[in-house]
């Protein structure tokens, strides 16, 4: 007669077990938590190329931000060389040109060509004349707190360290613009202002890509306004 009565005692121990091992709490029903992980691409490993223990992408949209993108790319190495005596090695800046600030990506000779049009085409004319620029402004001395770099050029941070990503959209649409604006074609203008970058460039797809392509390889986040 004691022979069922082991037999339930045996299945009542077995449910309970299960149970355990199902519960909320217990350590076969946790399963391990996945890390995110962002996809990589080869278009992007260029950010990881740029020599430097802190990272920082710059993003500018408009053309006073280009300005002001300068001044603080500046002020990441002079703020880390005199408070935590770092090399300029040690800082990586990319700064990101998209929207009106992607005209700043062009070189002298895109603007000695089409300085008119794409000066109408971002609203931003030469503060001592009040005329169209024939040069890259954030290139050229002389201007100081006239212009938001204050002084701070294109050529004094990239010789710093500094480099650049260019979004492609935009260099499009300003391509199709100064295209319109001088009756050329949008392809040939195109094909002049990439092969007319600043130095230190990387074209990517768009500008927004390309700020979040740099925090998922470890760069902060810094706004210019």
């Amino acid at each position: 007669m004691r022979k069922p009565s082991t037999r339930r005692s045996i299945l009542t121990g077995a449910a309970a077990a299960a149970a355990f091992s199902l519960a909320p709490g217990s350590a076969r029903a946790q399963a391990p938590a996945r890390r995110y992980q962002p996809a990589r691409h080869s278009q992007d490993e260029w950010l990881d190329g740029v020599p430097g223990t802190h990272r920082t992408i710059i993003d500018c949209a408009s053309t006073a931000s280009a300005g002001a993108a300068m001044l603080f790319a500046n002020n990441l190495y002079v703020g880390n060389s005199r408070v935590y005596q770092l090399k300029e090695s040690d800082v990586a800046v990319v700064v990101c040109l998209r929207h009106m600030a992607t005209a700043f990506a062009f070189n002298d000779a895109v603007w000695a060509k089409y300085g008119q049009a794409l000066s109408e085409a971002v609203s931003f004319t030469d503060p001592k004349t009040g005329r169209a620029p024939s040069v890259n402004l954030l290139d050229a001395p002389g201007f100081g707190g006239q212009l938001p770099n204050a002084g701070i050029t294109i050529s004094s941070v990239v010789k710093r360290g500094t480099h650049f990503a260019v979004c492609d959209m935009a260099t499009n649409r300003l391509a199709g613009l100064v295209a319109t604006a001088t009756k050329g074609v949008q392809e040939a203008v195109y094909t002049e202002f990439v092969r007319n970058l600043i130095p230190n460039s990387h074209l990517m797809s768009a500008g927004v890509v390309a700020v979040n392509r740099a925090q998922e390889y470890g760069y902060t986040l810094l706004t210019a306004v």
